[in-house]
C-alpha cells in the first residue's frame, strides 16, 4: 500500500478546488438539499475563499495520494484560523476528506496521525475537531482514535442549522 502526503500551494487551488467539492458532495448529498449543498459549496469552496485559506500562515493543506493518484485532502488550523477559540497550545483538524474509491484503505488514519505527529512537533496540548452529529462512521472512527466529545457547535449548510460535536484529544 502507497501512501504519500504532500502540503498545498497556491499551485493547487484548482485541484484543491475540486477535490474539495467532490469529497465534501460525496460525503453529505445524501443527507442534504440540493439547495443547501449548492449554497454552502459556492461559500466554503469558491477560488477566492480557498486563495486566502491557503494564503494563511495558520492554515495548511495536504493532499493524500494513494498509489500516486491523490486520493484526499487534510486541512489544519492554529492560533486565529481555528474555527472555535481554543488558543495557542492546540490545532486544529477543520477537513479530513477521502474520495469515496479510496476510503476503506487506511488514508483517514494516516491523514489523522500526519495531523497528530504535526501537532506534537509544534508541542501542542490538544487536537480537536468538528464531526457532524449525524455522521457516526466518522464519530466512531474518531473515538476510536482517542478522541472524545467536549462540546457542539453550530454549523451552516445553507440556510439550515446543523450540529457539529467538537471531538478533543489531549496529546501532552
Amino acid at each position: 500500500m502507497t501512501m504519500k502526503i504532500k502540503k498545498c500551494t497556491l499551485e493547487d487551488l484548482h485541484t484543491l478546488q475540486a477535490m474539495s467539492y467532490e469529497t465534501f458532495y460525496e460525503t453529505f448529498k445524501e443527507q442534504n438539499s440540493l439547495e443547501n449543498m449548492t449554497a454552502y459549496l459556492e461559500r466554503a469552496f469558491n477560488l477566492k475563499q480557498l486563495e486566502k485559506e491557503l494564503s494563511t500562515i495558520s492554515s495548511e493543506f495536504y493532499f493524500v495520494y494513494f498509489h500516486h493518484e491523490i486520493a484526499g485532502y487534510l486541512k489544519l488550523n492554529t492560533n486565529d484560523a481555528q474555527s472555535e477559540e481554543f488558543g495557542n497550545e492546540s490545532l486544529e483538524i477543520e477537513r479530513i476528506y477521502i474520495k469515496n474509491p479510496f476510503q476503506k484503505h487506511g488514508l483517514g488514519r494516516y491523514l489523522l496521525n500526519k495531523a497528530i505527529e504535526i501537532a506534537m512537533e509544534r508541542k501542542k496540548k490538544k487536537i480537536w475537531l468538528g464531526v457532524w452529529e449525524k455522521n457516526d462512521n466518522a464519530i466512531a472512527f474518531y473515538e476510536k482514535m482517542g478522541f472524545i466529545q467536549t462540546g457542539a457547535h453550530s454549523f451552516y449548510m445553507g440556510d439550515e442549522e446543523q450540529i457539529d460535536f467538537i471531538m478533543t484529544k489531549t496529546l501532552l
